[in-house]
């Protein structure tokens, strides 16, 4: 995620980085908080799992986070992409083309471009 957003960390404390990301207006979150214990993404019991927790996450981008914009970063939103973008949540939710920035694809530097480009970042370097 880091490199997605041009944040060096290499030589940095946690707490240096973390204070980048921040200062970026950045705010990562899960759409399942709890570590799952196989690493099927792609499973049913997952997707079932994610299309459970849809309505909790949307209520709380909408009453707590208030975001500026929410960006989907996996792939495995992809099945969710049309609720999410669709919700009304105050603020635009960001795709790229339609779908997720597969930060989590094979095709990674690929998505931190496309991301960097839809967030505006300057893309050098990277």
């Amino acid at each position: 995620m880091l490199e997605a957003v041009g944040i060096a960390s290499p030589g940095k404390s946690p707490e240096t980085v973390l204070s980048e990301f921040q200062r970026g207006g950045f705010f990562l979150t899960h759409v399942l908080e709890c570590p799952l214990e196989t690493t099927e993404a792609a499973s049913p019991s997952y997707q079932s799992l994610l299309a459970e927790r849809v309505s909790h996450v949307l209520k709380r981008i909408r009453r707590s986070l208030k975001p500026k914009r929410v960006v989907l970063i996996s792939d495995s939103l992809t099945p969710l992409a049309a609720r999410l973008s669709s919700a009304e949540l105050g603020c635009p939710v960001l795709l790229d083309n339609g779908k997720p920035f597969g930060l989590d694809s094979g095709d990674f530097s690929g998505a931190a471009v496309h991301l960097r480009q839809a967030l505006g970042l300057a893309t050098a370097g990277l």
